[in-house]
């Protein structure tokens, strides 16, 4: 029997890449309104799907570290506590200050640490980091996937670097077409606010 819980013990094996910061500094928390997270700061919007649960709030910690990153959002079709099987399809959208990722100087240099940790865990690289365009934004993406028994689990995720931040966007479905589905929800506006 697989366990939902795969899907958010994958998040959570990357401490440095989605552990929670209380304050936010240029980038701003965002705000979710009418099933859309939209942050204007960084100028991105992501409109997740009806009735997934929102669980952001779980995964921050109050530690006043700047260096710490944040989980700007988490979200999951069901609740990730709940025990099934399957995989849990999720978005999460976290910042990462740049000054607590010594040689991170470009989107690309930011998927060394997180292949690193996706590898620990036993997923392997499906697709080795390349520039993907999202509503006019160029970032960088990586796709992984780890078989789980008689499933098989995909994540990708997309990165960026804005106002010393490494934003990470990580999508995880049962599927390469359902995480796809979920890449084609995430929007950019023209500018970010200053």
């Amino acid at each position: 029997m697989h366990n939902r819980l795969v899907t958010i013990a994958f998040i959570l094996s990357f401490p440095s890449l989605f552990a929670q910061q209380s304050s936010t500094g240029p980038i701003g928390n965002g705000a979710v309104s009418n099933h859309a997270y939209r942050n204007p700061s960084l100028g991105f919007a992501y409109k997740f799907i009806l009735g997934w649960v929102d669980r952001t709030d779980r995964m921050r910690d109050a530690s006043p570290d700047p260096a710490k990153s944040q989980v700007l959002l988490a979200v999951f079709e069901h609740p990730p506590e709940i025990k099934a099987e399957g995989v849990n399809p999720a978005a999460v959208i976290a910042a990462e200050s740049l000054s607590s990722l010594p040689g991170v100087n470009t989107s690309a240099d930011y998927f060394e640490p997180l292949t690193a940790a996706a590898t620990s865990q036993g997923f392997k690289v499906a697709n080795e980091p390349y520039e993907v365009t999202v509503t006019g934004r160029v970032l960088v993406r990586s796709d992984f996937s780890k078989e789980m028994g008689k499933v098989t689990m995909y994540q990708s995720s997309l990165v960026m670097l804005s106002k010393g931040y490494a934003i990470s966007f990580t999508f995880i479905g049962g599927s390469e077409d359902e995480v796809e589905q979920l890449v084609e929800r995430l929007s950019f506006s023209a500018t970010p606010r200053k």
